[in-house]
């Protein structure tokens, strides 16, 4: 069994959303037409990311926890991490916005954007030459800059992630090294602050919200157009019978 950890990971992270995404009254299986273009769109840079990181050594994977079957330098097992981290945490979002109609960061949520932007585009910056670092801070930094621009409310984001981070501690912790005797995922420090969260580097974390915030952007862009696009038909229909 140990062959399948990261599997077996991957399914638990995925599993009960799926399953709950059938509850008859919120049905997030309807909005499977939306999910899944974006969450393709999404994973095609990343798994370009992925796979240029896991050439240069900057992370890689321990063989003795995966099954063995690989696309190009990538386990299987990490590029259905791009589908179904992404599932999970978009079906979360989207929950949240149905359970909760009064959201506490709606009024902070701009100020924590600017503040991440600086926070994110200096340590970047500073820490240029580890890429880890400096790839994902600077990417996150100018992808905030963009929705601050546009006037984006991230609020929802921004809760949906904090809901998140217990599950986000589990799972990337046994990643990591946590609880196992060593880690599934390894990274070279050299690429990296150095700094670690119980043994997953602080570059996870912002990491892992750029992908969940553009799978969830992405998820409304297509959203919102499939509605456009079908009330522009129902328009047309009906001018079309006058």
């Amino acid at each position: 069994m140990q062959n399948y950890t990261y599997l077996i990971i991957n399914i638990a992270c995925i599993l009960i959303p799926l399953v709950v995404s059938f509850y008859p009254k919120h049905s997030f299986f309807k909005e499977w037409r939306y999910f899944l273009p974006a969450n393709v769109l999404v994973a095609l840079p990343f798994l370009i990311w992925d796979y240029v990181f896991t050439d240069r050594g900057i992370w890689g994977f321990n063989p003795d926890y995966l099954s063995g079957i690989y696309l190009l330098n990538l386990p299987l097992e990490e590029v259905l991490f791009f589908i179904c981290i992404p599932y999970a945490c978009v079906f979360t979002y989207f929950a949240l916005t149905i359970l909760v109609t009064h959201n506490p960061l709606r009024k902070l949520h701009s100020l924590f954007t600017v503040f991440m932007i600086v926070t994110l585009g200096a340590l970047g910056f500073y820490f240029f030459s580890h890429l880890y670092t400096s790839v994902t801070f600077i990417a996150t930094s100018f992808y905030l800059v963009f929705k601050w621009v546009k006037k984006r409310d991230l609020s929802y984001i921004y809760l949906a992630y904090l809901v998140i981070v217990p599950f986000f501690l589990m799972s990337n912790g046994i990643l990591t090294g946590s609880w196992i005797e060593e880690p599934i995922v390894w990274y070279n420090n050299q690429e990296n602050m150095g700094l670690r969260i119980i043994t997953i580097p602080v570059e996870d974390s912002i990491y892992g919200f750029l992908l969940i915030m553009m799978n969830i952007d992405l998820y409304l862009y297509f959203k919102r157009h499939f509605k456009k696009s079908m009330n522009d038909r129902k328009l047309t229909k009906h001018f079309a019978n006058v």
